[in-house]
């Protein structure tokens, strides 16, 4: 099927698969079929077929599907080997947060940079690497040449940084300023991300 084919919805469970079949390798697990994932995972069989048919499908009628072939495979889908090289602005509650409990390299990411713009802030060091000052942003991106953002900064702040590090060679961004991110060059990356709205979502549940 083709890559844009696939509906967002796919994509957005393709993590999760690739967690719950870690834990399930993790715990020696070697194969698995689409019922015993489903009721773990809170999905159909055949929704799980669906998705995973989606890229070929990975399971063998009467055996089920490989953990570790299939982890494998997502993780491959997702790019989780890649190491995008990774930069974080702004190093407040959240920032620091991310910076310390995020597992990057898990997800494909290599965190190289940390950036703020408070000058008492720079120089300290924060889950292993200095901060730097966003003053050397540019010289920083030209030589490291980062491909990613994590933006933890005003969302007042957030459009002209996006901009500027787009100027720099940024491709993507995951953006927690609290502002949608629209830019010029239709084809960065953007993942805004609200924790307030899942939040807002289970209030809405308990309130039905």
């Amino acid at each position: 099927m083709p890559k844009q084919a696939i509906s967002s919805s796919v994509i957005r469970r393709l993590p999760r698969y690739h967690r719950f079949l870690t834990e399930l390798e993790q715990r020696k697990v070697i194969r698995i079929s689409s019922k015993e994932l489903s009721a773990q995972m809170g999905l159909t069989a055949s929704q799980i077929r669906q998705d995973l048919n989606c890229f070929g499908g990975f399971g063998q009628q009467g055996y089920g599907y490989n953990v570790s072939a299939l982890r494998e495979e997502i993780g491959r889908i997702l790019g989780v080997n890649n190491r995008c090289r990774t930069i974080l602005i702004g190093t407040g509650n959240l920032g620091r947060a991310i910076a310390m409990h995020v597992n990057f390299q898990q997800r494909g990411c290599e965190l190289i940079g940390l950036f703020d713009s408070n000058p008492t802030v720079a120089g300290r060091d924060l889950a292993g690497m200095p901060i730097h000052h966003t003053d050397t942003l540019d010289g920083f991106c030209r030589m490291e040449k980062p491909v990613m953002a994590v933006l933890c900064i005003p969302r007042d702040n957030a459009p002209q940084m996006a901009e500027h590090l787009v100027s720099l060679g940024i491709r993507a961004f995951w953006n927690f300023s609290h502002a949608d991110l629209i830019l010029s060059d239709p084809d960065i990356l953007i993942e805004n991300v609200y924790l307030e709205d899942s939040l807002s979502t289970l209030a809405y549940g308990l309130n039905q």
